[in-house]
């Protein structure tokens, strides 16, 4: 029986696999950062290429294993990536580049129904992170899985648009996208279209999944990175939103029709100096472990409350460097087996 079996982001969650800070490090700004439209100049001039502090590794390590501890006595089964040693430079046909690190499985894995594709990133530094991965993939895949490795990228410079500003960051060169520009709603999938994924991918996406799924292109909702801090569907008929990129205008006609709870304002906080990778927005990165229960940063009381009030139990967890690693508890994980089965939410 296929290990992976996951159809939504909301069903009650059987096996999820967990990120690792372990040998961070942050890559010089390849091309595909270099033309992120939305990340402020000193969101990247804050963070400085080089080993991440050993401290905000083993802080996050410390968080990371609360974390699973809580999900163990879920009886929610935990898979962890190798712990390879990303370091120095790698060459391709194409382009040099440095490593990244594998904190975040959202990014380039994606699962859907009995599949998990490695998806074709954008970011040059991320072209071999999969490989953190490969004993669990061949796991799955002896289980009755399948596994699917998307058309691998040559990521050109002609790929990347950095001059005009009024075209995508990304051109249609090829196929590109990472998989948390993906939420995942039964029979329909919402891809943003943005910095990290551009029309070719979700055309790539929809030709492979075929007639059983409808890949649905959001366009103009947030230009830089992935729709997990600005779309999470907690149920059927209730999403989370936020204020600052979905507007009246520009949200997804598939979700006019459900409730839509506006996420309150953030509460930043910091525990060290380093820069910070990701938005303040990343507090919304919400996991929902079931229609009724999401793991939450604790930090963040006020959307805690609002979530309480809809019917939804919170686990408060900490994960205290997530906005410097680039990733909160949505990111850091994938579930890929859930229980439940494909269903259609919008017919």
């Amino acid at each position: 029986m296929s290990l992976i079996n996951v159809y939504n982001e909301w069903d009650p969650v059987e096996e999820i696999l967990v990120g690792t800070p372990l040998h961070a490090r942050m890559p010089h700004l390849d091309r595909g950062f270099q033309v992120l439209r939305q990340a402020s100049a000193d969101l990247f001039d804050s963070l400085t290429s080089g080993a991440i502090p050993q401290q905000i590794i083993e802080e996050t390590e410390e968080d990371i294993q609360i974390f699973i501890e809580t999900l163990l006595k879920l009886n929610i089964q935990v898979k962890r990536p190798d712990p390879v040693l990303f370091e120095g430079t790698f060459k391709t046909l194409d382009f040099e580049a440095e490593h990244y690190f594998s904190y975040c499985p959202r990014d380039i894995l994606l699962a859907i129904g009995n599949t998990v594709i490695e998806t074709p990133n954008v970011f040059r530094s991320r072209y071999f992170e999969s490989v953190a991965y490969k004993n669990i993939l061949m796991e799955y895949m002896t289980s009755g899985a399948r596994w699917v490795a998307a058309p691998k990228p040559r990521l050109l410079d002609s790929l990347y648009n950095d001059t005009d500003k009024n075209q995508p960051a990304l051109k249609n060169h090829e196929p590109v996208f990472d998989a948390a520009n993906v939420l995942r709603a039964g029979k329909d999938l919402f891809y943003l279209v943005s910095d990290s994924g551009n029309e070719l991918g979700w055309q790539w996406l929809q030709g492979f999944l075929g007639n059983d799924y409808r890949v649905h292109p959001c366009r103009g909702l947030y230009s830089s990175m992935h729709i997990d801090s600005t779309i999470s569907l907690l149920r059927p008929g209730l999403a989370l939103i936020n204020p600052a990129r979905v507007t009246e205008n520009n949200l997804p006609p598939l979700l006019e029709k459900w409730d839509l709870l506006i996420a309150p304002e953030m509460i930043e906080y910091h525990y060290s100096n380093a820069g910070s990778f990701s938005s303040v927005w990343l507090g919304m990165n919400l996991l929902m472990l079931a229609p009724d229960l999401a793991v939450v940063d604790s930090h963040q009381l006020p959307l805690i409350r609002m979530l309480e009030k809809h019917g939804i139990r919170v686990i408060p967890l900490a994960l205290r460097h997530g906005r410097t690693l680039g990733g909160g508890f949505h990111c850091i994980t994938l579930d890929v087996r859930r229980k439940g089965k494909l269903e259609d939410y919008f017919s």
